[in-house]
């Protein structure tokens, strides 16, 4: 790979200078640990005897804490319900160092809630609470303020949609107004089944499956190489036109990153995940980096090969996970890249 420690040193060395604003959908991680050792009686289903439990930011937040575990200042904007979740998720921030000032305390909407039940490391189920964002015209009216004073003050911009209805196209308009008028990076992780209508950005960040569900394109499975996915080749030239992008990286799981420029080659990123034990927040993850990376000056090839690696660090650890400097260096020296 062309990323060396010597340049990646040199990156993270800019990030504690950078400030991101992130805007879209909060939630609450929360992971319900225990062991199965027999059926219920009721029904087939196993009886996990719990052992721990802890909760962590998820969605839009989850990006938030990755970006202050790299070193750069964060603002955060979103919504959270005015109950227990959405005061416990506010003092995970807090905890984290995250400036959450423009978080809309909502009326009427709960917090976003996902609980997963592990055990033994496999999940037996996830639990979700959650329900609709309707806007009201002063709820909106606050969230386009929000986002146009984080922008105003950012050095990049992370639009992060899981589908809650935070970014709405009144939002992402007003945040990428923003960005424009400062001239600095903004990216765009799309949910499957959302059409946000939205030009211009400096990347965007699908998985396999939401760029071909955005093209609307039938997936026929990947290639053994992704540079001769002749499908995929095709869903990203439709995607680098459709949304005016600077470039297009597709999150491929096990088969790393496949990065997209208009009227250039693809190229092809292997993964660098040497265990995997939970891909959850991943994306989160590759998108927080990549636009940091960006932000503190970085080619794209350099920001999707950073990105790329702290995603190989989140993986290995159980739940959402963030990745630190220290972590993503050590990690490169396992992968075998070169000092300079």
């Amino acid at each position: 790979m062309s990323l060396t420690i010597r340049r990646a040193r040199e990156l993270l060395a800019a990030f504690p200078r950078q400030r991101i604003a992130v805007i879209g959908d909060l939630m609450l991680d929360r992971y319900v640990q225990g062991a199965v050792d027999r059926i219920s009686p009721e029904a087939p289903v196993p009886v996990v005897r719990v052992v721990s439990e802890r909760a962590v930011p998820g969605g839009a937040s989850n990006v938030a804490v990755n970006l202050r575990a790299m070193g750069a200042s964060v603002s955060l904007v979103g919504g959270v319900g005015r109950d227990a979740a959405g005061r416990e998720l506010l003092a995970l921030l807090r905890a984290a160092r995250v400036d959450h000032s423009a978080v809309l305390r909502l009326r009427g909407v709960p917090t976003t809630v996902k609980t997963r039940v592990l055990a033994e490391r496999q999940q037996v189920c996830r639990i979700d609470r959650e329900a609709a964002l309707t806007w009201d015209e002063r709820t909106l009216a606050a969230a386009r303020a929000a986002a146009d004073a984080a922008v105003s003050n950012a050095t990049g911009v992370v639009l992060e949609d899981y589908g809650k209805g935070f970014l709405c196209p009144a939002v992402v308009e007003t945040a990428a107004a923003a960005a424009g008028r400062r001239g600095i990076a903004i990216g765009l992780d799309p949910k499957e089944g959302r059409e946000l209508k939205v030009r211009g950005l400096t990347v965007a960040t699908p998985n396999r499956r939401e760029a071909f569900a955005a093209a609307g394109h039938p997936d026929p499975g990947p290639a053994d190489d992704p540079l001769r996915d002749a499908a995929l080749r095709r869903v990203a030239g439709l995607l680098l036109r459709r949304w005016r992008l600077g470039h297009l990286l597709v999150t491929l799981g096990p088969h790393g990153i496949y990065l997209a420029h208009p009227g250039a080659p693809p190229r092809h990123v292997p993964t660098r995940a040497l265990e995997v034990y939970d891909v959850s927040g991943a994306g989160d993850t590759v998108i927080a980096v990549d636009v940091l990376a960006l932000a503190a000056g970085a080619a794209a090839l350099e920001a999707a090969e950073l990105a790329n690696y702290a995603a190989g660090v989140v993986v290995a650890k159980l739940g959402t996970a963030v990745c630190t400097p220290e972590e993503l260096i050590a990690h490169m020296r396992e992968c075998g890249a070169r000092e300079s």
